[in-house]
């Protein structure tokens, strides 16, 4: 079991950081930072929230960082139940419903449903009722095979695209139920990492969802996404929310929307 000083000479080597590259950016000296490292000098309280800081560690594993180094944790997780959560709730809500007719929802750090607008309908038509049963899983949603997987045109492009952007929340995080979960996507039938080639690389703005209707009839939708997050949070239930919102990325795709 690593002391605090082996827990932030893996979080600095997760950042492909050296002793004198942190040092510096953080003004600490390298002795001392290497002292802390092996354990020869035990860091305060506040050093070790600085380096943290640096070192971009979650909230959740500074936690971690003080109660290996004998601290009492100072980031607190409040249930998003709570009453303290009312107006952050409320804006949730805002956010999801403002963004009607277009689907958007809310997930947590591994990628769990916290909450959607009605237009995610759209998305989950044809997903076999046991994995919309809590919790449900964004990820595992969208590329199991009783999934939205047989609907995705792009399967291959859009699961490289997914699996790149949880590979990057496993370098941050060191999570490993982001891990097993990784594992997990990579034996669904179509699912590939890395680079999927596109049909011309050259004309794409970003990477799409395409998806196909059900049954006879009707069109392919086509969208895109972007991701906000709360920057300021300092509570880790907060800091571990991401807010997921589709656009349509054609005419044909907003009007369907808009119709329904």
């Amino acid at each position: 079991m690593h002391g605090v000083g082996g827990l932030l000479r893996d979080w600095r080597q997760r950042r492909r950081l050296s002793q004198l590259e942190l040092s510096v950016e953080a003004e600490v000296s390298t002795r001392h930072l290497s002292f802390v490292e092996t354990g020869r000098s035990k860091p305060s309280r506040e050093l070790l929230l600085h380096l943290a800081e640096h070192l971009e560690v979650p909230l959740r594993e500074r936690n971690g960082l003080l109660v290996a180094a004998g601290y009492a944790p100072v980031y607190r997780e409040t249930r998003l139940d709570d009453e303290a959560m009312r107006p952050v709730r409320e804006a949730l809500e805002t956010i999801l419903a403002g963004h009607e007719p277009y689907p958007a929802v809310i997930v947590d750090a591994h990628w769990n449903l916290v909450a959607a607008n009605a237009t995610l309908a759209v998305l989950l038509a044809g997903v076999s009722p046991p994995l919309l049963e809590p919790p449900v899983n964004a990820l595992r949603v969208s590329l199991h095979p009783d999934g939205m997987a047989p609907r995705i045109e792009n399967l291959r492009e859009w699961s490289a695209h997914l699996l790149e952007r949880l590979h990057r929340q496993v370098v941050v995080s060191a999570d490993p139920a982001l891990v097993a979960l990784r594992d997990e996507l990579l034996v669904y039938p179509g699912v590939v990492e890395g680079p999927a080639p596109a049909d011309d690389p050259a004309a794409m703005l970003f990477v799409p969802l395409r998806l196909r209707p059900l049954g006879e009839g009707g069109e392919t939708l086509s969208f895109f996404s972007t991701v906000a997050t709360f920057g300021t949070a300092l509570d880790i239930t907060l800091a571990e929310l991401s807010i997921e919102s589709f656009f349509p990325a054609d005419q044909r795709t907003a009007e369907a929307l808009r119709a329904r």
